[in-house]
């Protein structure tokens, strides 16, 4: 039987074991082709609080589980993403719309969590305080019951780096998947885990809209939230959060810049340049959205560019080798369109692109663009390089910092000291000198400042922070006595 038989988990929800969906059935569609390729359970709200005093009844468990323990089931699970990595694969291929090359990233990706995980289940969790007449010590506790809202892009990586280390940590996970990529941020989350050995009720896997997402956030027994995706939706669910008193880690958008200098090397710069903006449609938060290069170097950059983009394969992922997939969804598609015609139309010259054929937008370059420019102003969300000069090191660095959002920035240049000078002038929550802005790493903390998110995950210390609370403990070898 394979690994993904959808006679296990089709039209279902995970809630320890497979039942069906509270909300009914949600299809699931291949966005290069609108073919339906399977079905998941849809949760309700009611659903989401069931699920939610599930978890936090297992998270009690499990947290007093032995280390080892969790350790063992992470370690297995990080096996389990490459045993079936093939399996895996496909279903990225066809229901986010990844390249081969994007869906083997984001595998190994899951996978680098779940060890990171590991290492981090058997971490130093606190520290001995001075105390006179006691032992006072602080340490660090799980939360409880972690919820995770995950997007479409990136739809298993992108729940596993709040996934695994929650989990390693003693928390019970409740996921809610986008619908629109339900199979790859949600079943196949649930079905390594089960073949782990994580013990039922733990992790639970819920399908659902906006009410079920609503639910997660509202619910008293969730006080910690991780949500990836919009910065309209993330400023919501923040604002709510802090009402609530709660701790919301929010990954949101992105208008990332990549930096020329006059003395990089322009055709390697365009190579980054073009892998910025053009992985996975553009549909990365971090994506290059706007390339920053230095005036005696622009004509050329905007023609390798332009080449570059003309050069590169669009198709459907499953059927062909391409380097650019579809736009996840009819809605999406026609935001890109329109922005890049709003753009042309303010004044940006059209080098390549700006054209689609069904759900395949050509990747596209545009020249000699400024703030008026709405595909330069705004995150884009799809395959479009913006392009400006600079003269001076001065002048890039403020444009470099003239965008609401701070999540990536990268520096090209001969001399690593200087980019990173320059890059310290520039408010942004990653720094790459060297390289492009998509970059990641399970042991590095990820999140940006700004319009682009609060809070961080990955790595020990941040996810440390993340998903636990810290808790003052203090021992004496007998009952105090006070003069009352």
């Amino acid at each position: 039987m394979a690994f993904l038989d959808p006679g296990t988990w089709q039209g279902r929800v995970f809630t320890g074991a497979w039942t069906p969906g509270g909300d009914g059935v949600r299809e699931v569609r291949e966005p290069a082709t609108g073919a339906v390729i399977g079905s998941v359970g849809a949760a309700g709200a009611a659903e989401v609080g069931a699920a939610v005093e599930r978890a936090a009844a297992a998270q009690r468990a499990w947290a007093a589980t032995p280390h080892t323990e969790r350790v063992a089931v992470l370690i297995r699970a990080a096996a389990l993403f490459a045993e079936h990595a093939a399996e895996i694969g496909d279903w990225l291929v066809r229901e986010a719309g990844s390249v081969r090359l994007k869906a083997g990233i984001e595998i190994d990706g899951s996978a680098g969590e779940c060890t990171q995980a590991a290492a981090l289940a058997s971490a130093p969790y606190g520290e001995l305080l001075p105390a006179a007449g006691r032992v006072s010590l602080e340490r660090r506790v799980p939360v409880g019951v972690v919820g995770v809202v995950s997007p479409f892009n990136f739809p298993l990586l992108l729940s596993m780096r709040s996934v695994a280390p929650a989990l390693a940590l003693g928390n019970a996970v409740i996921v809610k998947p986008d619908p629109r990529t339900a199979v790859c941020g949600g079943v196949v989350i649930a079905r390594v885990f089960e073949e782990a050995g994580l013990p039922a009720g733990v992790l639970q896997v819920l399908p659902g809209g906006a009410e079920a997402g609503a639910a997660l956030v509202e619910h008293p027994r969730v006080p910690v939230l991780s949500f990836t995706g919009s910065t309209r939706a993330g400023r919501a669910i923040g604002a709510r959060a802090g009402e609530l008193l709660k701790r919301a880690h929010l990954e949101l958008g992105g208008n990332s810049a990549l930096v020329v200098c006059a003395d990089a090397d322009l055709e390697a710069a365009a190579s980054c340049g073009a892998f910025g903006s053009f992985l996975h449609q553009g549909q990365i938060c971090m994506a290059t959205g706007r390339h920053l290069v230095h005036r005696s170097l622009y004509d050329r950059y905007v023609e390798l560019l332009g080449k570059k983009a003309e050069q590169l394969p669009v198709g459907d992922p499953f059927t062909a080798e391409v380097a650019l997939g579809p736009i996840i969804d009819e809605g999406q598609l026609a935001k890109v369109a329109d922005l890049v015609d709003r753009s042309v139309a303010a004044g940006a010259r059209l080098v390549q692109g700006g054209t689609s054929d069904g759900p395949f937008f050509r990747p596209t370059v545009l020249a000699d663009c400024h703030p008026a420019v709405p595909a330069y102003a705004e995150e884009v969300f799809g395959p479009v390089a913006c392009v400006r000069p600079f003269d001076t090191l001065d002048e890039a660095a403020e444009l470099a910092a003239e965008t609401e959002y701070g999540l990536s920035l990268g520096v090209l240049t001969a001399d690593p000291a200087a980019g990173l000078a320059l890059a310290d002038r520039i408010p942004s929550g990653l720094v790459h000198i060297n390289d492009q802005t998509v970059n990641d790493d399970p042991s590095a903390p990820f999140g940006g400042v700004g319009a682009s998110g609060v809070g961080r995950v990955g790595g020990t210390r941040a996810n440390l922070e993340a998903f636990t609370e810290t808790q003052w403990v203090t021992v004496r070898a007998e009952t105090a006595r006070y003069p009352f």
